[in-house]
């Protein structure tokens, strides 16, 4: 299957990281887009079913992000039931890298309603968005304070341009050859926080640390800041993933999908730092 421009291109989470990247890539390349999310002229919500199907009205393929709920491949599995009924061939999900659950317990139920769905179906499997350092309230904050504290020890990770997860998902929806792929996607190299804050501080002259913290410590600390309780347990347990080096490997999707090399982390932090984001 070969998308055309003649049928409209669904993409949920429009006002994300990633879907305002896909979004815009696509129009740029003079696609139809459907960019659908909560608030936006296209409404879609995974809450309320009866915006499923107007969003689907015609769409050729999809690029999919779930409702980061414990019952999202619930949803997730009668969306694209709906999707193939309604005529859709493609699917693109973003997803993650596997999540680590107890024996015999389902991965990634997300995953498997897509690929189980009768369209063809890619996967984006992403390590930590770069972004989240410039993009993300809390972790900017952080930037702008002058201290980054998390509970990741001296782990590291392979912090991910969202620029080239967009730039895979524009592919997989619109190219051939993605068809049946799971793309693990990160960055060129492994980092440290210390290293995360280093390429930060060089770029922008801007006095900025990190700071280990234990779990308790930074739940604590999340919660002097307003997060919410249930999200502050969750960052533990993904920064405790970090601590372990649970995810210390490159992923080679970007290179498999896009025949080039990912973007570096400090080529991410020039190009965010150029535009004044963490100016006071």
């Amino acid at each position: 299957m070969t998308t055309t421009k003649t049928s409209p291109l669904l993409v949920l989470g429009s006002t994300g990281k990633t879907g305002r990247r896909v979004t815009a890539r696509l129009q740029e390349r003079g696609y139809e887009v459907r960019a659908a999310s909560r608030g936006g002229a296209v409404r879609f919500d995974w809450d309320d079913e009866s915006t499923w199907e107007p969003a689907l009205d015609g769409v050729g393929a999809a690029y999919l992000v779930d409702s980061m709920r414990s019952d999202a491949g619930v949803s997730m599995r009668k969306f694209t039931e709906l999707a193939v009924a309604r005529g859709v061939r493609r699917l693109v999900l973003l997803s993650h890298r596997d999540w680590v659950v107890p024996e015999g317990q389902e991965k990634l139920p997300c995953e498997r309603a897509v690929r189980e769905s009768g369209a063809e179906w890619t996967l984006l499997k992403p390590a930590w968005f770069a972004q989240n350092f410039s993009e993300d309230p809390f972790f900017r904050g952080q930037v702008m304070a002058g201290e980054v504290v998390w509970s990741t020890g001296a782990g590291t990770e392979p912090f991910v341009d969202v620029e080239d997860i967009a730039d895979v998902a524009v592919a997989a929806l619109t190219e051939e050859g993605h068809a049946g792929e799971a793309y693990e996607l990160s960055g060129p190299r492994l980092l440290s926080l210390d290293e995360v804050v280093g390429e930060i501080a060089r770029a922008t002259g801007r006095t900025v640390t990190y700071r280990p913290a234990s779990p308790e410590e930074f739940r604590a600390y999340a919660a002097g800041r307003g997060l919410p309780e249930d999200f502050a347990g969750l960052l533990n347990m993904l920064f405790g993933w970090i601590a372990e080096n649970r995810f210390a490997t490159l992923g080679d999707g970007v290179r498999r999908a896009l025949g080039r090399e990912p973007r570096d982390f400090a080529d991410y932090v020039g190009t965010a730092a150029a535009t004044g984001v963490w100016q006071d």
